[in-house]
Protein backbone atom coordinates (compact mmCIF):
# COMPACT_ATOMS: atom_id res chain seq x y z
CA UNK A 1 0.00 0.00 0.00
CA UNK A 2 1.39 3.05 -0.95
CA UNK A 3 0.79 6.89 0.22
CA UNK A 4 -0.75 10.01 -0.76
CA UNK A 5 -0.28 13.54 -0.28
CA UNK A 6 -3.75 15.58 1.20
CA UNK A 7 -3.57 19.18 1.88
CA UNK A 8 -5.56 20.90 3.79
CA UNK A 9 -6.44 24.65 4.39
CA UNK A 10 -7.67 25.19 8.26
CA UNK A 11 -7.72 27.90 10.57
CA UNK A 12 -4.91 28.72 12.60
CA UNK A 13 -7.03 28.50 15.72
CA UNK A 14 -7.90 24.60 14.95
CA UNK A 15 -4.20 24.12 13.77
CA UNK A 16 -3.30 25.36 17.45
CA UNK A 17 -5.82 23.06 19.05
CA UNK A 18 -4.29 19.98 17.00
CA UNK A 19 -0.53 20.98 17.72
CA UNK A 20 -1.47 20.80 21.60
CA UNK A 21 -3.76 17.37 20.92
CA UNK A 22 -0.93 15.89 19.83
CA UNK A 23 1.81 17.14 22.00
CA UNK A 24 0.19 15.90 25.01
CA UNK A 25 0.37 12.49 23.27
CA UNK A 26 3.78 12.63 21.92
CA UNK A 27 2.97 12.98 18.20
CA UNK A 28 3.47 15.04 15.25
CA UNK A 29 0.00 16.51 13.89
CA UNK A 30 0.14 14.73 10.75
CA UNK A 31 0.41 11.22 12.70
CA UNK A 32 -2.44 12.86 15.06
CA UNK A 33 -5.02 13.30 12.47
CA UNK A 34 -4.20 10.33 10.39
CA UNK A 35 -4.87 8.19 13.65
CA UNK A 36 -8.06 10.39 14.32
CA UNK A 37 -9.65 9.26 10.97
CA UNK A 38 -8.11 5.85 10.91
CA UNK A 39 -10.05 5.55 14.58
CA UNK A 40 -13.59 7.45 13.57
CA UNK A 41 -13.67 4.57 10.51
CA UNK A 42 -13.18 2.03 12.63
CA UNK A 43 -15.70 3.32 14.86
CA UNK A 44 -18.31 3.45 11.84
CA UNK A 45 -17.53 0.41 10.78
CA UNK A 46 -17.86 -1.06 13.72
CA UNK A 47 -21.53 0.69 14.77
CA UNK A 48 -22.09 -0.63 11.15
CA UNK A 49 -21.17 -4.54 11.59
CA UNK A 50 -23.54 -4.41 14.98
CA UNK A 51 -26.52 -3.16 13.44
CA UNK A 52 -26.16 -5.87 10.67
CA UNK A 53 -25.64 -8.36 13.23
CA UNK A 54 -28.33 -6.99 15.71
CA UNK A 55 -30.96 -7.09 12.24
CA UNK A 56 -29.59 -10.62 11.26
CA UNK A 57 -30.75 -12.00 14.72
CA UNK A 58 -33.64 -10.00 15.09
CA UNK A 59 -32.99 -7.80 18.04
CA UNK A 60 -35.20 -5.15 18.84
Amino acid sequence: MGTSVLSLRIDGELLDRLRRHAAKRGMSVQDYVVRTLVRDDFDERFQTAVEKTERFYGVP
